[in-house]
């Protein structure tokens, strides 16, 4: 819900400890936070679940509504702050995400097409796959919810940026995952602010509008960025769809987690690395997988790495590095990294 973003930020400034060495695992997070990295999900038919019904109008709302407004992102020590604007018009949705806090950053989206904006480097890179973010919600139907998470909902209303809203919690059925705390704005269905709840309770990052307009006086004006791009570099990395299963992968998913996305892409320096992301609706996992850099014998931190919610946790397997990354407990990283197999085919003579 946003946090990739802002931790890939933090990254890339040296904020988080041991960034110095995190070279690829910063370049993980860019990736993921300029290539919208969640993947795109069809609407399907409300649920019989009321909670699932509930999670689907918020998701709908925040597809469907016009909006403009700033939210912040709060981890620990850390606040970052992000203007929004949302409008649907006759081509379709229309979105910027101006990043207010640090490196100047934009995310211009229209419908599935998202332009992440780095204006230090005159670059911009695109990608054609949607990913919905905060105040988007899902990552998927949501029917599968309900047998990981117990739903509680306030009986009290609460406001959030001067609007009523509804607080719905979902507490984790197991350990493998994280709980949720939502307020709902009871007008519009739109979610207002979101908590990433901690294995004893406590909040481990949150992200909340500050000030909200929903509806009528959103102009399409306010949609323009800030930077003249004309000459300045684009860059697509093509992705292309893969099966790790058929290339010897073995990687166990958690307990209600289903793969959702396996593709190999380009990153830095052109390495190809092969991702897979898993999800449970709710939170989502990416596993990447790298062959060791022989050329330079420098392989990441072995171990964990957290900032807030999410955790990462890298391997080596045999001639590969496998990094896991996720808002998930880091035991749930570990246990995927540390039970991937790699059983190379054997090509028939």
């Amino acid at each position: 819900m946003g946090t990739a973003v802002h931790l890939a930020a933090a990254l890339s400034e040296g904020r988080v400890p041991r960034a110095a060495a995190m070279g690829r695992i910063s370049g993980f997070l860019m990736a993921a936070a300029c290539a919208l990295a969640q993947p795109a999900w069809a609407e399907t038919s409300p649920a019989a679940d009321p909670i699932v019904t509930l999670l689907q109008k918020v998701q709908t709302a925040a597809r469907e509504n016009d909006y403009s407004g700033v939210f912040t992102y709060q981890q620990g020590s850390v606040m970052q702050s992000t203007r929004v604007v949302h409008v649907i018009d006759g081509t379709g949705e229309r979105e910027l995400l101006d990043m207010l806090d640090g490196p100047a950053r934009e995310f211009v989206r229209h419908n599935d097409t998202v332009q992440c904006l780095i204006p230090e480097k005159k670059l911009v890179i695109l990608q054609r796959r949607r990913g919905d973010r905060f105040p988007g919600l899902l990552l998927g139907d949501g029917k599968e919810i309900p047998a990981h998470y117990e739903a509680r909902v306030g009986k009290d209303p609460n406001r959030v940026a001067g609007r009523e809203c509804t607080m719905l919690e979902l507490v984790p059925k197991d350990k493998v995952r994280y709980g949720f705390r939502f307020c709902i704005d009871t007008a519009s269905n739109l979610l207002l602010k979101a908590q990433t709840l901690g294995l004893h309770h406590q909040v481990v990052d949150q992200v909340s509008f500050t000030s909200l307009l929903i509806g009528p006086g959103i102009s399409a004006d306010q949609l323009a960025s800030r930077w003249k791009t004309q000459d300045w570099r684009v860059l697509e990395s093509p992705m292309v769809s893969i099966d790790l299963k058929k290339m010897g992968w073995r990687i166990p998913a958690p307990a209600g987690f289903q793969t959702v996305t396996q593709v190999s892409r380009l990153m830095k320096a052109d390495r190809q690395v092969n991702q897979l992301v898993l999800s449970d609706g709710l939170s989502a996992i990416s596993v990447f997988i790298e062959p060791m850099d022989r050329a330079h014998k420098i392989a990441p931190p072995k171990g964990a790495v957290h900032k807030g919610a999410m955790n990462i946790f890298g391997t080596r397997i045999g001639d590969h590095w496998l990094t896991a990354i996720g808002e998930v407990p880091v035991d749930t990283l570990r246990d995927i990294a540390q039970h991937a197999e790699y059983v190379p085919l054997i090509a028939p003579r």
